[in-house]
């Protein structure tokens, strides 16, 4: 029994023996510094398993999308005649002259029947258009419609058989950091595919529009090709890169398919674009204005001005107010603003989120057709005429001028209303962008106006 005690203690202190030269020379001391402003830290690990194909872009299978685009994405071919003039044309006539330029650009097939949606600047001045599938069959296009601020046209072909085509996908469902596919024809080959993800939304590129921007490679002739997500679905148009050489270095945008959308349909339906506005004026954020306004810090659209008989002043929209978002589209800068009114018709009602002195109010606007625009050449803006303004001014024709460039501000132009261009009537504002887009900056032109007591003026500019 005392020889069983006897081990049993020596293992005993053997044991601790052992521990202590463990404790003290082996195990790293770990601490966690604890003061009394702080939360005492706690460590968490995670037992979550990982996938045994790695991660990224191991994981996305680009094969079915690639497939349901490449046979719907075509060649767009246009060749402009270009006019001679001056004295060649005086001595040698135009026929000896005349010049052919191709541009090539791509299309995507968005009806069975053979319309093609594409840019407009891919089409533009076409005197001969064609189209080539992916099967090398070519056909003789022609021009449905086209709007140059969105960059979208429509055109269409004849084929004998039901074409492959795409449907529009929904652009404002896209996520930044998503994988998309960019098929165009770049370089004259046929339907070429590259990868990439969204980088951003609603950017901004100087234009009121808002663009998709990707890292997919896109090179000259990509525009007016598909972007698509992994699920083969259209989300936008390949419209444009950034590059000091014409070719891809890592950005590009696309025309959101939501946008694309609206236009095609407009086209179809009405013959052209129906634009509908709110009627407010945000200044840009980069101005000495907004900065010294603290508006350059805003998370939102700064409302500085609210325009004459539109929805927005309709709605009581005030300057100050700051849009934080329209219907369900979360709002932080104009662009995001532009491209979802972009998506609607002047009639429809939209339920404009505004914080006014730090309160959330929810406002309904309808939008309207615009009612002034910035004229060419002379950069004059013009508003159609009201009830109030046709019987101040008495007359039932003309467009008055809103604002006045610098380098007229001298002539008196602010108030008054024009009702010709070079003896041409004006109606509207559409007329008068037309009238003044066709003045020669060569020649001399004649605006008759109309001042606040009915008089006539009429100025020349040389």
């Amino acid at each position: 029994m005392k020889r069983i005690s006897s081990l049993l203690i020596v293992s005993i202190f053997a044991g601790a023996i052992t521990l202590t030269t463990y404790k003290l020379f082996f195990e790293k001391p770990s601490y966690a510094m604890v003061t009394e402003d702080q939360e005492i830290p706690v460590f968490t690990t995670s037992n979550s398993p990982t996938s045994f194909k790695g991660a990224g872009i191991n994981e996305v299978d680009f094969t079915v999308a690639a497939e349901n685009t490449v046979n719907s994405v075509v060649h767009v071919k246009n060749v402009t005649v270009s006019q001679p003039g001056g004295l060649f044309e005086f001595f040698y006539g135009s026929e000896s002259r005349q010049r052919s330029q191709v541009g090539t650009g791509s299309g995507v097939i968005i009806s069975p029947d053979g319309y093609i949606v594409t840019n407009n600047h891919v089409i533009a001045k076409a005197n001969e258009l064609s189209v080539t599938l992916n099967n090398n069959k070519t056909y003789v296009a022609e021009i449905i419609g086209t709007d140059p601020n969105s960059d979208i046209a429509l055109i269409k072909i004849e084929a004998d058989d039901r074409l492959p085509y795409l449907a529009f996908g929904d652009s404002d469902n896209t996520k930044i950091g998503e994988w998309v596919l960019a098929v165009g024809n770049p370089f004259n080959l046929t339907s070429t595919v590259t990868a990439g993800i969204v980088s951003a939304k609603a950017r901004d590129l100087g234009r009121n529009q808002s663009f998709i921007q990707t890292d997919a490679a896109v090179n000259p002739g990509n525009s007016g090709g598909a972007l698509v997500n992994t699920n083969g679905d259209l989300i936008g148009i390949n419209t444009a890169i950034t590059s000091q050489t014409g070719s891809y270095v890592g950005y590009s945008f696309a025309v959101p398919s939501n946008i694309a959308k609206k236009v095609v349909e407009d086209i179809l339906e009405y013959g052209d674009v129906q634009k509908g506005i709110l009627g407010i004026t945000s200044p840009r954020l980069s101005t000495p204005y907004a900065v010294e306004k603290g508006i350059n810090e805003i998370d939102g659209v700064y409302i500085d001005g609210v325009e004459e008989d539109s929805g927005a002043e309709e709605a009581n929209l005030q300057p100050g107010d700051v849009i934080k978002k329209v219907d369900d589209i979360k709002v932080h800068k104009f662009a995001d603003l532009t491209g979802y009114v972009s998506t609607k018709r002047p009639g429809d009602i939209v339920h404009v989120t505004i914080d006014r002195d730090g309160e959330l109010k929810v406002v309904d606007v309808e939008l309207k057709e615009r009612q002034s625009v910035v004229v060419p050449v002379m950069g004059l803006k013009v508003k159609n005429l009201s009830k109030e303004d046709k019987k101040r001014f008495k007359t039932d024709i003309g467009v008055k001028i809103t604002g006045v460039p610098e380098t007229y501000r001298g002539y008196g132009l602010q108030g008054k209303v024009i009702i010709a261009v070079d003896d041409k009537a004006i109606h509207d504002i559409e007329e008068a962008r037309t009238l003044f887009g066709s003045i020669s900056r060569y020649g001399k032109t004649s605006i008759t106006m109309i001042n606040e007591k009915g008089e006539k003026e009429r100025l020349i500019f040389q």
